[in-house]
């Protein structure tokens, strides 16, 4: 029969057995769930990069939106000070 010190080691053994493969086990989840929350992580700073490209390129086409009004109406009122104008002779050579 097993001395009580035997005893007292090999369950001391199975225990630390038990843990090892309980921590590895961990481990592994562990880095599962970092990688899950890197993926994560990437595609919200892909989806936020995305809106920030389209944040400017709205900027962008409302300026150039704004640039055409502007350069419609600056030509209508040109056209109605040509229109106003008094005819002039063209001379004859």
């Amino acid at each position: 029969m097993a001395s009580r010190a035997d005893r007292f080691k090999n369950a001391a053994i199975k225990a630390a057995k038990t843990a090892r493969k309980w921590a590895q086990t961990a481990a592994r989840e562990a880095d599962r769930l970092l990688a899950e929350a890197q993926k994560r992580a990437k595609t919200e700073q892909r989806r936020k990069k995305v809106k920030a490209a389209l944040r400017r390129t709205a900027k962008v086409l409302r300026a150039a939106g704004r640039a055409a009004i502007v350069a419609g109406i600056a030509a209508g009122i040109a056209s109605a000070r040509e229109g106003n104008r008094a005819p002039t002779k063209k001379a004859r050579r």
